[in-house]
């Protein structure tokens, strides 16, 4: 298996489409605390802090997984039972998960390590081999027997998915398994300018694991950026920022979203319960919404426009992935978050779980 630097397929890749263009439009409003993107990052700093971007480490902790695509068609019903018979024409293995994270950051230049759990099987040690060909240290990724591999598999027929089958265990890892992560990131902190913890709740991102990730780092300088899947965000309590979607937001803050001031609510609401430093709302159509702690809660809105959507699958790992490199590259979080904005602008119009690389991000600032 051959690979390209910003391919994340573990097998013969798949053609994908693009352009999206992401706009932002002069005349955002600059009340309530929203600014425009003019207004955050040039495109001369914008560049500045991509060009810090080889000298940039960054730790990806979390659910490690494999994204299996099997595209087709459908060609008749079957007699067996009312559900369509897809005849199979290709099929590709994906970085997905924790480690979808991990090759956008590694696609764009920075040098990542990664830390979670595979299982004693063939697709962990498929996995293995994947991150070892890019040159990616593996010390930190820890093997269980009888535990499997995250393998989703999708089946995708005229462009539309048809079903998805899940393999995986959701239970917690063994405290075994937590301490040998300590340890390596205890090896690391000294080197390191963000940790991103991936959660995807399939059991490695404990209680237990994400207390000694505040222990190690407390007080080195390292920024720690937290996509959150569970609903009890105490769990996460403290760290710098966090990327929830707007779903993920609303029934962590018990609330509902009907309009853009409900989201100022939530994030106000967050950032005081839990006292993160910053909190990105990803919002699909809408953008993203950012929230900074200060005297006043400082809201920043990101409207993106993306011409041309194929398949969101992955985006919110595009957007930690970016958003952790820039800040250990220099970024404030308004300028690190505007580019992971126009990163997943990009991403959104690839098919499957993807990355983005350099040139792409460049030629769109």
């Amino acid at each position: 298996m051959t690979k390209d630097s910003h391919d994340n397929s573990m097998t013969a890749p798949r053609k994908s489409r693009r352009i999206v263009i992401v706009q932002f439009p002069e005349g955002a409003s600059q009340k309530n605390g929203m600014v425009s993107m003019k207004k955050i990052l040039s495109k001369k700093m914008a560049l500045e802090i991509i060009k810090n971007f080889p000298r940039a480490k960054v730790l990806v902790v979390g659910d490690i997984m494999v994204d299996h695509f099997i595209w087709g068609k459908v060609v008749r019903i079957s007699p067996e039972a009312p559900v369509p018979v897809v005849e199979i024409q290709s099929d590709s293995l994906l970085l997905g998960g924790c480690s979808n994270v991990l090759n956008n950051i590694f696609s764009l230049g920075g040098k990542v390590y990664g830390a979670g759990v595979i299982g004693d099987d063939d697709m962990g040690k498929r996995l293995l081999l994947e991150f070892r060909n890019r040159q990616i240290n593996t010390d930190g990724i820890v093997v269980e027997a009888n535990r499997p591999t995250t393998l989703k598999t999708r089946i995708v027929a005229h462009g539309q998915q048809v079903v998805r089958f899940d393999q995986e265990s959701r239970e917690p890892i063994r405290p075994s398994s937590v301490e040998k992560i300590t340890k390596y990131i205890k090896k690391l902190r000294n080197d390191l300018g963000a940790v991103v913890i991936s959660d995807y709740n399939k059991g490695v991102v404990t209680r237990q694991l994400l207390d000694s990730i505040r222990r190690v780092t407390s007080g080195k300088g390292i920024s720690v950026c937290v996509d959150p899947k569970q609903n009890d965000f105490s769990l996460y309590k403290d760290f710098d920022i966090i990327t929830p979607n707007h779903h993920e937001a609303g029934r962590a803050a018990g609330m509902d979203i009907i309009d853009g001031n409900d989201i100022a609510k939530i994030g106000k609401t967050l950032l005081k319960k839990f006292n993160f430093k910053a909190l990105l709302i990803t919002r699909g159509e809408e953008g993203m919404s950012l929230f900074e702690s200060n005297d006043n809660t400082m809201h920043t809105a990101f409207p993106a426009e993306a011409r041309e959507v194929f398949d969101v699958t992955g985006a919110g790992d595009t957007v930690i992935g970016v958003l952790a490199l820039c800040v250990a590259s220099g970024a404030t979080f308004k300028e690190a978050a505007a580019l992971a904005n126009i990163a997943a602008g990009i991403v959104v119009g690839k098919v499957g779980t993807a990355t983005i690389s350099l040139d792409e991000l460049k030629g769109v600032l």
